[in-house]
């Protein structure tokens, strides 16, 4: 699988992790030079507080763009740490 935004390759895997829908990346399958730090967060009842990723790529934003666990929930156990897309990033094989 792989996450695209402003025509570059943000992340590419065939081990992600599929949850309600999103594909979660591992961690090392993340080009983290495209990822900014956010002071965002969000809670999941089932999978607990999301952190937040801006994408940016070509001097263009993506404001929180990608979310990761990095502590979760006992349900949500196979996420921890690993890494997903919304707001205009394609995912596609």
């Amino acid at each position: 699988m792989k996450a695209t935004w402003n025509n570059e390759v943000i992340a590419e895997s065939n081990d992600t992790v599929v949850v309600e829908h999103n594909h979660y990346f591992p961690a090392y399958a993340v080009n983290k030079s495209h990822l900014k730090p956010s002071d965002t967060h969000t809670f999941c009842p089932w999978k607990g507080t999301a952190s937040y990723y801006t994408l940016s790529v070509d001097g263009k934003e993506n404001k929180d763009a990608a979310w990761y666990y990095p502590e979760t929930k006992e349900a949500a156990k196979n996420i921890k740490s690993y890494i997903a897309f919304r707001k205009g990033v394609t995912i596609s094989k």
